[in-house]
C-alpha cells in the first residue's frame, strides 16, 4: 500500500502543550499508526466544537459540554480526557484596580457568588465545560464571549469586570495581575467529590466499528508513548506553550495529561455523568444526554 493508498483522518486539537503531549507519538511517527494517516487540524476549542456540531472531522477533542449537542455523531473515546481533579477553570478579577470591580476577601460560596451576581464576566466560548460549570455555580450571569488568550487583555480594558480562564491562564493569572475569585474544579469537588469533566476526544459513529478500535489503540499509545518519554514529549509542547516556560510547562502537562487521560475509569465516566445531568436538571442543556464511550 503506497501512503496515497492509506486511509487519511483529520484529527482536531488545540494548539496547547497538553494537546501537542498527547498527540506527539502521531505527530511525530514514534508509534505504530496502523497503516493510517492523520491530518492534524490545530484550532481553539471553541472552533473545534462548533465543527463537532456539523462533524466535520473524523476525530475531535471537544468540551464535554459541547458533547452533549454532538452524542448523535460521535461517542467519546476512553482516552484523552482532560479533568480537573480539585482544580479547574477559574474566575478571576484584577488584582488591584481603581474601579468598582476591586476584588474583597472572600470567606464563602455564597460571598463569592454575591459578588459576582451584575458583573459582566469574558467567557472562552459558550460551548466550554468551562462555561456550563460557571452556570452551575452561579446561575445566569452576563458575560461576553472573547477568544481564550484575549480574557485578561479585556479584563483590562475594562470590557468585563471578571474572566473566566482555562488552559495556561490557570498557571499565569497571578503574574499577570489578577487574583482568584473561584476555582470552579475545586467547587465541583468539594460538592460532588468527583474531578470537572473538561475535555476529551470524540470519533465520529460512522466510521467502522474495527477501525474505531484501531483508532482508539493508536490514541491510547500515543499518550502512553508521552507519559513513558516525558522530557522529549514536553521538548515538542513548547511551541504552544505561551508564557510558559519548561517547567511551567510541565507542570500543566501534569494537570492534564494523567492517569484520568489514559482512561476515565469508572470514577472519570460517572463525573461526566453527573456533569451532563445536573447541567440538564438545571435547565442548562435542552436535553438529557447518556454518555456513549468506544469500546
Amino acid at each position: 500500500m503506497t501512503a496515497s493508498d492509506q486511509p487519511v483522518f483529520t484529527l482536531g486539537h488545540s494548539p496547547d502543550p497538553d494537546d501537542a503531549f498527547m498527540f506527539y507519538a502521531m505527530a511525530e511517527n514514534k508509534i505504530d499508526l496502523r497503516g493510517y494517516r492523520f491530518e492534524h487540524r490545530l484550532e481553539d476549542i471553541q472552533t473545534l466544537n462548533e465543527r463537532a456540531t456539523r462533524g466535520e472531522l473524523h476525530i475531535s477533542a471537544i468540551s464535554i459540554h459541547a458533547y452533549a449537542y454532538v452524542a448523535d455523531k460521535y461517542a467519546l473515546l476512553p482516552c484523552g480526557a482532560s479533568m480537573g481533579d480539585g482544580y479547574g477553570p477559574m474566575v478571576v478579577a484584577l488584582e488591584r484596580s481603581t474601579s468598582n470591580v476591586q476584588r474583597p476577601t472572600f470567606n464563602s460560596d455564597a460571598e463569592r457568588r454575591d459578588w459576582l451576581r451584575g458583573k459582566r464576566i469574558a467567557v472562552p466560548g459558550k460551548m466550554t465545560s468551562a462555561y456550563l460549570a460557571l452556570q452551575l455555580f452561579l446561575g445566569e450571569f452576563e458575560h461576553v464571549v472573547v477568544p481564550f488568550d484575549q480574557i485578561f487583555a479585556t479584563v483590562k480594558a475594562g470590557r468585563a469586570d471578571c474572566g473566566l480562564i482555562i488552559h495556561e491562564g490557570q498557571l499565569t493569572y497571578a503574574q499577570a495581575g489578577f487574583a482568584k475569585v473561584v476555582d470552579l474544579g475545586e467547587w465541583w469537588k468539594h460538592e460532588t467529590g468527583l474531578p470537572l469533566p473538561l475535555g476529551g476526544n470524540v470519533l465520529r459513529k460512522d466510521i467502522a466499528e474495527p477501525v474505531r478500535r484501531d483508532l482508539l489503540q493508536v490514541m491510547r499509545e500515543s499518550i502512553d508513548y508521552g507519559l513513558a518519554h516525558r522530557a522529549e514529549a514536553v521538548a515538542h509542547s513548547m511551541p504552544y506553550a505561551r508564557d510558559m516556560d519548561a517547567p511551567l510547562a510541565s507542570k500543566f502537562i501534569g494537570m492534564y495529561v494523567n492517569d484520568y487521560t489514559r482512561d476515565y475509569g469508572d470514577t472519570g465516566r460517572e463525573a461526566i455523568r453527573r456533569f451532563l445531568r445536573t447541567a440538564e436538571q438545571r435547565g442548562y442543556l435542552t436535553r438529557a444526554v447518556t454518555p456513549e464511550f468506544v469500546t
